[in-house]
């Protein structure tokens, strides 16, 4: 389910997790997403190395739906929000590492989001260092067609 669109990383899914990572990401569904909304059973882990990056893109609603719960881990990053109807109206985010984001509504359907270059991350005049990331995101299913 990747979308191509990143610097040097690895992708992958996982469906089996030690009890206490999934006492943590129990935690992550409780906090994202309503009582008896359907999820993903796979949990994606995006794992960006210092350079890596990720291209702005807006997720397809084939693959996930209202909701995407993501929790920053190793690294501070800097994510921008940008409107696709009106690009001169974006939003800066600063995801410190063990960190979750939660994008939902018009953030989900009507902005890219995008992970900065390390040379690019800077946040409210400040330089956010980058080095590796890990990106652990839980989704709810898309709506059926």
């Amino acid at each position: 389910m990747g979308t191509g669109n990143h610097g040097p990383e690895e992708e992958t899914e996982i469906a089996q997790w030690s009890e206490a990572s999934r006492e943590i990401l129990q935690r992550v569904r409780d906090t994202a997403f309503p009582p008896g909304m359907s999820q993903l059973s796979l949990v994606h882990v995006l794992d960006l190395d210092k350079s890596g990056y990720i291209k702005p893109h807006i997720d397809s609603v084939k693959f996930c739906g209202c909701t995407i719960a993501g929790l920053s881990l190793l690294s501070s990053c800097v994510m921008r929000l940008v409107s696709e109807q009106n690009p001169e109206d974006w939003m800066d985010l600063l995801l410190p590492r063990r960190s979750l984001y939660i994008l939902r509504g018009t953030a989900r359907y009507e902005f890219t989001h995008e992970i900065l270059k390390d040379e690019e991350s800077f946040f409210d005049g400040q330089k956010i260092p980058r080095e590796r990331r890990i990106s652990v995101i839980c989704r709810n299913l898309p709506a059926p067609t």
